[in-house]
This record gives structure tokens, C-alpha cells and sequence, in this order.
């Protein structure tokens, strides 16, 4: 009875390295056990060049003896006998697999008794596959260096199944002395006894002449190999998630070694500037397999949060989110992919959003204002559309991390008022990407598989709220990436212009409020790259723009990566539609120019008709505004003019000198208003306004006041070209005018503009 239970269930406890292979079996990386020894997990095979080497020097009867092989034993007591020393042990593999799971207590002869009996007891109970297993995994190889796999990534660099003849006679005779390993000792004797080892092969045919001559020449090795050390953070969040040793993951080694490379050419750059954290993941689209995961620049002194995994770290998403707004309204009908949006100074409720540039362009089209990241029309946008669906479709789109109700976020969502990582971002537009290549058409395209993002050889969960269909149909999404090919900057975000490719990439970068994350965003039919730069403490700095900061890296990355074609256009979500020229609405009766454009198909177009082409009078003679009750027929000529708002017109004929004007009224069609409907109730003396400074040192307030004929008008304030704010009802300003003179600029919605000359003195 004790000899059935005489070994324990799990024969080796020991903890065991953490491994992280890519997609086809290469060691991407590994982290040391716990007791300091390099001791893989148990490996899928054995090489037969090391098998036979093993079985020629160890065990030549392994196959056919029952744990115990006699003569050997017999023999080794011979000789050692004959010796008065012990110079043979003549244990099997068996008898060396019981020994090492007793952790090779002290030799002796009752030692050697029990190793002989547990030794049949294990033939018992395992196979000779099994057998020859547990010893390639648990052998001593010399130093803190266990197993077969360690060895061989340890002394030659590349896995068991790519070692020579000689290299895998090396590890054979290791076991055996493993002491011979150590650098610049025993070489020699090691180099012997290797050799001894291929002769034997070589007389038994197990090798060729060739081979055995060549082997021969081979150096036996010297200084241990450093382990490869890629995708580190993903070896330890890994290992840590799934409690498992080995991982396989889907990351190609050689896009991972680049990827890695790219970051870290850029680090310097980047830490000139103090930012001393950068991430990077690739996605390959159509599988939805990771091939790169880089979680953090790497650096030796670790002071900068280089161990932080930014990968899956939670950061405010800046304008990254806008794409998923334009392509959501676009599938609604609640936009047409160049339909004019107001850019003008905008309050709704407290939150007054600004473009990134401070300036404005009156009014701009749908998919410039996405290309240019202006954040006016974005805010504007997404009040029209509402938070609430948006936040809707964001969960749809698996960005876990926007968790709280929409009202937690207000209108900042679209702006980076919510935070995201680089693997859900980099999921949703992988995922996206991915619907645009998949079979179209009325029977397909409302059961596109939604994407399960794989990096662990598996698939990962797909997050609760996330839909398993497309949220947003392939044809709004076709149009929003060809809009985000033309990404543009303005002038303040210098240099997106030398980031150009021979690819066609479509991307987008985001920017946090005070500098703190960089993010840029590109997408292939191929690939998606997505890239995060920051400082993993969250220390903002300035100059960090995803143009500038993460913009060079994802387009670094891309260049590295194997060319691709563009996005198949999707037709049968497509249909071509009139369209006014100007305002990209669809037309009215004054349009002038009628275009075609390709808007989603079998939507409802919930956008009204184009409200900006105005039918005028004029005289025929001086070409001024009439109407038909003060000129005869035959004086009067119909015109059709663009005609924006005013306070849009304002800032749009300063972009577009092609803008015009309406023209004057006759003097005899319409009488003059009797009074101006702005009034400035401030007195602005000519000598100045005198403004001291406040206890505090700094400058005191200027507080402006001004009066309007109509009590629901909004007025909009400016000092020269400086946007002050917009009043309501009570028409209250407060302002820190620098000491000189200025022009103040008050402007109601119909165009009235009051202008007052402003000197302010500090002493």
C-alpha cells in the first residue's frame, strides 16, 4: 500500500519563470522565479537532437529498463569500488527525476535505495514521454539556470528547437557537471567532454560525418545571453490576471522589437521636454490581433513610473472622440458630411468652450471641422445630438472606462472630459475599421460581428455594455475616415505638415486640458496604431500635443509596418445625393450650384434644407436692396445671395474674401431706424480709465456695462481681435485690460456693431 501513494501528486512545487511567447512560439520575454532561478514552464516538446544527445550520454536503455537499470548500477559500483572514490552513479533518468524532486539530498547508499524503488514507482505512473519531460524541465544546467528552455535561451539565445548538434550536446552533458558552465572556467573540460559525446553519436550513426565535423568546430559557449525582454508590462499583467506561467500571446516579435525601437529613438526627444512616459499598441484590424503591445518607455533608473502598464491606464481623452461623434450623427441623419456648422463664440449654460487655436471661422463644414479638431463646432454638435445618446453609443463601443451617466460628463465628453486607455480606444477603432471590410449589403450589414480584441491567444471579454453588432453602420463610418485623412492643424500646432506618408492613414490625435496627455490615433485596412505620451504621474507640460508628441511616433510605427490599400467604399450603405455647393445642405430653391455628394443610404435626412441662399431685390440701375412696393417691376432684378448669420459672417468674410455683403437698401425702400439698439453705459472718458493695482499685486477688474433695445438679445464682446464673452439679458462684463489703447467691440446677433475707442491707465 505505501508503495501505490509512495510519490506525492505534483513531484516539483517549485515556482517556475513568468514566459511570454508571440504568435509563433518566439520568446518575447520572462521574468526570474521566485527563488532566483531561471526555471521555465514545462515546454510542448522535446527536440530530437537534444533527446538523443541525452539518451547517448544518460541513459542509452532509458526505453527499455523499468526505472532501474541493473548492469549500470552494478558497474558504477564497480568502479567505484576499484576507484575508493565515487566516480559513477549509474542512476537512469527515472532515478535522476526521483533525486531532483527530493531536492538532491546527501548521497548515500540507503539515498540510492529509495531512488531505485520510487524510480519503478514512477514508470508505474508516468509515461517515458512524461518522464523524459520532467527532467528536461527540472535538470540543473549550471548557475540559477534550471531546466532545458532556460538553458538554451540562457547560454546560446534561441529556443531548444533551433540548437546545432553541438549546441545540444553541450546541454546534455550539463546535468551531469554543471559546474563546467561558469565563464572562463572549465572550458576546456567542457569543450572534452561535449566532444566525446558527438563521437559516440557519430560512431552509432546518429549523426553524419558532416555534422560531426562540423559540430566539432563549434565554441562551446561562454558569457549567458541576456533573455529577451519585450512586452514586459504585458508579461507581468498578464501572468498576474491569468494565474498561468506561459503565455501565448498574438504580438508579432518582429513588430514588437520595432515598435519598441520607435519609442524608444523618441525618448530623448520627449524627455528634453520632461515627458518621460510614452505608450504605443498595434492592432491588426481584420484579426483583431494585438502585435504590439508596449506598455511604457523603458529606462534603468526607474524614477518616472517606467513599471506603469499605460496601456490600460485611465487618462482624459482629449478630442480622440470626436471621430465617433461625427460618424454616429452622419448615421442618424443628423448630419451631412459637409453641412455647415457655426464656429463662433459659444456659451451653453457655463461651459464656454474654446478651439484650440482661440480663434474662430464663423462657419465651417461638417468634415473640415472634424480634420481641423475644432472644438466649437464639436461642443455645438453634440448638444444638438445630446449626451446622452452619445454616451450611449460610447459604451456600445466598449470604452469601459466612460462609466458614469451622461450627466457627469455634460458637454466636456467630446472635449476630454472622460477618460479612456489605449486598449479600449484602440479596440473601438480597430473594431470600426474592421466592419468597413466585411461583406456589405441589406442582408449583412446589420449583423456585422463586433470585434473581440485578442493579445493572450484568446479572446478578450467583451465589455458588458458593448453591442455585438456595428453601432455605427459602414458607410458614416467610411465617410468620417476619409474626413480624418486630411487631418489638419492651425498655425499653434506647427509641424503636422511633416508627418505626411505614401499611405493613406486615417487618424486623429487629442490633446487633455493642461497638457497632460498626448494621444494620436491612425487606422489602416490593415492596422490601427494608437499611441499615448505623457507622464505616467499625470504633470502636464507644455508643448505636449498629440500633433507634435504622439503624432511622429504612430507615423514612425506605420512607416515600419508592410503597406496596405484603402478601405473598400461601401456602396450599398452609399447613395449619391444633390447637395447645395456652398452649404453642403441639401438644396432649397435659391441654391445657385447644386453638387452631389454621398451621404448614408435609407436614412431619413433629418437636416432642414439649406437656409443660407436668400432670394433679394435689387435696382437695376445702382444695384442696391429694394423691395417691390417702392420701385416698378421693370426696375427691380431678382438675386440670390449666401447669407450667413451675422455674428458667423463677422468672422468668415476674414477667412473668405469672397464673401459679400448684402447690399445696402435703397435710401427711398427703407426708412432708417430711429435709434442704434446698443448703448455703451459705461463712460469711457478720453483722458483714460484709471485701473490701480489690488492689495495682491495684480491688476483690478474693468467691469463693462452696455444696454440693448430688445431684452432677450445676446451681445458679444470683443477688445480688438480678443473674444471677451457673450452676455445675456443683463449685459455685466468684467475684463483685465493691459495699460494702453484699445478697441472695444460690442455686437448684438443682427450684425449692429458699437466700437468705442479704450484707454486704460495703471498710473
Amino acid at each position: 500500500m505505501w508503495y501505490v501513494f509512495a510519490l506525492p501528486s505534483i513531484l516539483f512545487r517549485s515556482d517556475t519563470s513568468s514566459v511570454l511567447l508571440d504568435r509563433d512560439g518566439h520568446l518575447l520575454a520572462a521574468g526570474i522565479a521566485t527563488d532566483g532561478q531561471w526555471r521555465f514552464p514545462g515546454g510542448d516538446t522535446i527536440p530530437l537532437r537534444f533527446e538523443q544527445s541525452l539518451l547517448e550520454f544518460e541513459d542509452r536503455h532509458f526505453h527499455s529498463h523499468w526505472g532501474v537499470h541493473l548492469p549500470s548500477i552494478l558497474r558504477a559500483a564497480y568502479q567505484n569500488w576499484e576507484k575508493g572514490r565515487i566516480v559513477s552513479g549509474g542512476s537512469t533518468i527515472s532515478m535522476q527525476v526521483i533525486r531532483l524532486s527530493r531536492n538532491n539530498p546527501p548521497r548515500s547508499i540507503w539515498e540510492k535505495g529509495i531512488e531505485m524503488l520510487l524510480a519503478t514507482r514512477l514508470e508505474w505512473g508516468y509515461s517515458k514521454r512524461e518522464i523524459l519531460e520532467l527532467y528536461c524541465e527540472n535538470a540543473p544546467f549550471g548557475g540559477n539556470v534550471v531546466g532545458l528552455e532556460a538553458a538554451s535561451w540562457r547560454f546560446f539565445g534561441r529556443a531548444p528547437s533551433e540548437l546545432s548538434w553541438a549546441e545540444s550536446a553541450t546541454l546534455a552533458v550539463l546535468p551531469n557537471a554543471p559546474a563546467l558552465i561558469f565563464p572562463g572556467r572549465n572550458q576546456e573540460s567542457l569543450l572534452a567532454k561535449r566532444n566525446r559525446l558527438l563521437d559516440r553519436l557519430h560512431q552509432k550513426g546518429i549523426i553524419t560525418t558532416t555534422d560531426w565535423e562540423l559540430a566539432k568546430l563549434e565554441p562551446v559557449p561562454g558569457q549567458p545571453h541576456p533573455l529577451p525582454q519585450h512586452a514586459l508590462h504585458l508579461l507581468f499583467s498578464g501572468s498576474s490576471e491569468k494565474k498561468e506561467k506561459r503565455l501565448k500571446s498574438t504580438l508579432a516579435k518582429e513588430i514588437q522589437v520595432l515598435t519598441e525601437q520607435i519609442i524608444q529613438r523618441h525618448a530623448a526627444r520627449l524627455e528634453a521636454n520632461q515627458v518621460y512616459n510614452a505608450a504605443a499598441i498595434v492592432v491588426h484590424v481584420p484579426s483583431g490581433e494585438v502585435q504590439a503591445y508596449v506598455g511604457n518607455i523603458r529606462r534603468s533608473n526607474k524614477q518616472h513610473g517606467e513599471d506603469v502598464d499605460l496601456v490600460k491606464a485611465r487618462r482624459s481623452t482629449g478630442s480622440i472622440l470626436k471621430p465617433f461623434l461625427h460618424a454616429a450623427m452622419l448615421d442618424k441623419g443628423e448630419l451631412l458630411p459637409n453641412m455647415l456648422l457655426a464656429d463662433i463664440p459659444t456659451r451653453l449654460g457655463n461651459f464656454n468652450p474654446d478651439n484650440f487655436s482661440l480663434g474662430f471661422d464663423g462657419a465651417i463644414s461638417a468634415s473640415k471641422a472634424l480634420s481641423r479638431s475644432l472644438n466649437v463646432p464639436a461642443v455645438r454638435a453634440l448638444n444638438d445630438f445630446g449626451v446622452e445618446k452619445f454616451r450611449y453609443i460610447l459604451g456600445k463601443l466598449g470604452l469601459t472606462n466612460i462609466d458614469k451617466p451622461a450627466k457627469h460628463y455634460g458637454l466636456s465628453l467630446v472635449l476630454g472630459g472622460a477618460e479612456s486607455n489605449l486598449w479600449d480606444l484602440s479596440r473601438a477603432y480597430a473594431s470600426l475599421s474592421r466592419s468597413l471590410l466585411l461583406p456589405q449589403g441589406p442582408h449583412v450589414s446589420d449583423t456585422l460581428p463586433w470585434l473581440y480584441q485578442r493579445v493572450l491567444d484568446e479572446p478578450s471579454a467583451l465589455p458588458e455594455e458593448a453591442s455585438a453588432e456595428a453601432p455605427i453602420a459602414p458607410g458614416p463610418l467610411y465617410l468620417t475616415w476619409e474626413a480624418l485623412l486630411n487631418l489638419e492643424r492651425p498655425n499653434e500646432e506647427s509641424g503636422w505638415d511633416n508627418f505626411t506618408s505614401s499611405r493613406k492613414i486615417a487618424w486623429k490625435t487629442g490633446t487633455s486640458f493642461g497638457f497632460r496627455d498626448a494621444w494620436a490615433i491612425g487606422s489602416t485596412p490593415d492596422y490601427v496604431v494608437a499611441v499615448w505620451v505623457g507622464n505616467a504621474s499625470g504633470e502636464g507640460r507644455p508643448g505636449l500635443t498629440g500633433v507634435a508628441s504622439a503624432s511622429p511616433i504612430m507615423f514612425d510605427i506605420f512607416d515600419a509596418l508592410p503597406g496596405t490599400s484603402w478601405f473598400p467604399v461601401p456602396y450599398d450603405d452609399l447613395e449619391k445625393t444633390p447637395v447645395c455647393q456652398y452649404s453642403g445642405q441639401t438644396p432649397s430653391s435659391f441654391c445657385p450650384e447644386i453638387d452631389t455628394a454621398y451621404i448614408p443610404w435609407n436614412r431619413p435626412v433629418l437636416t432642414k434644407p439649406c437656409s443660407y441662399h436668400q432670394q433679394i431685390l435689387r435696382d437695376v440701375l445702382s444695384g442696391k436692396r429694394v423691395s417691390r412696393d417702392c420701385l416698378a417691376d421693370n426696375k427691380i432684378r431678382p438675386d440670390t445671395f449666401f447669407v450667413l448669420p451675422p455674428l458667423q459672417a463677422w468672422y468668415f468674410k476674414k477667412r473668405n474674401a469672397w464673401y459679400e455683403n448684402l447690399p445696402d437698401w435703397l435710401p427711398e425702400c427703407r426708412a432708417r431706424p430711429s435709434g442704434f439698439p446698443i448703448q455703451l453705459i459705461t463712460e469711457l472718458p478720453s483722458k483714460g480709465i484709471f485701473l490701480p493695482m489690488d492689495l495682491d499685486g495684480k491688476p483690478s477688474s474693468l467691469v463693462l456695462e452696455a444696454a440693448h433695445n430688445k431684452a432677450e438679445s445676446t451681445l458679444y464682446w470683443y477688445l480688438g481681435e480678443f473674444f471677451l464673452g457673450s452676455t445675456s439679458a443683463i449685459h455685466n462684463i468684467s475684463c483685465k485690460p493691459p495699460e494702453g489703447n484699445h478697441r472695444l467691440i460690442v455686437m448684438d446677433e443682427e450684425g449692429n456693431l458699437l466700437e468705442k475707442e479704450l484707454r486704460i491707465r495703471r498710473r
